[in-house]
This record gives structure tokens, sequence and C-alpha cells, in this order.
């Protein structure tokens, strides 16, 4: 991972962290072969996924997001911050997400914009219950690089935990830790362009 530098080119839709456009590919190019290259890195969630039965554990990356879901009923799930249980969890879901994912599906559910160059990530409820029977914070909780989360399931057999939008796991799953990853993602970078620039962009525009 860290011998590799990855170069992104904007198609038209959001690209945060794309320089280049996609009719710019020749002027890339000419880039790549005659400037000296600049990298900027940014975090990465690390996701561990531990079964009820003799599956073996999961370990995955996360560069926007990771999401946990049941098919048809209310999840019920244990929030535990650095090993302690800070909330009993009720409604359709958890997303986590890095500071790269703050400005994607966790922006849609409510989350917080996180600048990059925190190293922290987010755990953000979707549609939790709450009311005199079950009560959680109800906000976006930033966790701290030093800091872990572990989300202990009811045991049941239709839960779902993306990674990046892709189904990573199915069924009888006990729990699921994250933390930020040692790891670090690097892009190569040829053109400057300020993150909250970028954000306007992306969701204000210039009007």
């Amino acid at each position: 991972m860290n011998e590799v530098r990855f170069l992104g080119v904007h198609t038209g839709h959001l690209g945060f962290y794309t320089d280049w456009r996609d009719y710019e590919l020749e002027e890339l190019v000419d880039s790549l072969l005659t400037t000296r290259e600049q990298s900027v890195s940014y975090p990465l969630l690390d996701v561990r996924i531990s079964y009820t039965n003799d599956q073996p554990d999961k370990h995955f990356f996360a560069l926007n997001e990771s999401t946990i879901k049941r098919a048809n009923r209310t999840m019920v799930a244990d929030v535990y911050i650095k090993d302690e249980l800070f909330e009993s969890f009720r409604g359709d879901g958890l997303a986590v997400s890095t500071p790269t994912g703050s400005t994607a599906y966790n922006k849609s559910i409510g989350g917080a914009v996180i600048h990059p160059s925190i190293n922290a990530f987010q755990l953000t409820e979707i549609a939790s219950l709450n009311n005199r029977v079950f009560r959680t914070l109800g906000s976006p909780i930033v966790i701290g690089q030093d800091e872990w989360v572990e989300i202990k399931l009811e045991n049941t057999e239709d839960y779902l935990v993306t990674v990046d939008q892709l189904d990573v796991a199915k069924g009888h799953i006990h729990s699921i830790y994250y933390r930020i990853a040692k790891e670090r993602i690097h892009f190569a970078s040829y053109r400057h362009m300020h993150f909250w620039h970028r954000v306007k962009d992306a969701f204000i525009g210039e009007g």
C-alpha cells in the first residue's frame, strides 16, 4: 500500500479526490512525464468481522465507509468504545466512515463532513429508534486515532456488512471491530485544490 500512488480522473460525478477531467487525459500524460510528483495521504478504516459459527474472521480496509444492516427487521446491537459499553442501538443500521467517506453516504444520513487531514473516523446512526424505552445518542460520533469501536450484534442470521459499497459479509455475524488503520492510502497530486473548495463545488455551487 505504501508503495502505490493512486491517481483519480473525474468522469462527471462528485470526484472529490480527482484532479483531472476525462477530457484532459493528454495533459495528464504530459504531467506524468514532466512534472515532479507530489503526493497526499488519507486515513483508511481497519474493519474486522467475527462470526458466531466456525467461519474464520475477515479483515478489510475501507477508503470511504462500512455499514451494518439487517435485511428485514430492526437491527439490535451494543456499541462499545474502547471496550466500554456506550449505547444499545436499535434502528436500521450503523455506518462507520473515514474523513474521505464523510462526504459520501455518511453525509446523506446526517453525518458530519470531516477534513481529510484529521486522523479519525465517524460512527453515524441509520434511522435509530428513540423513545421512552429505547435511547441512543442520536448524533454522529467522531472517534480518535487511538480509540476503537466494536459493534456486537444480536444473535441472528440476516445481517449484511458492506465495505465501500461492496457486500463483504452476511449471516451469523457476532461483532465488527473498527479503528483507524496503520496503513494509509496515497494519491499522486499534480494540482492543488483546497478541500473546502471541493465541498462547496460539489454541494453548494457558485450560486
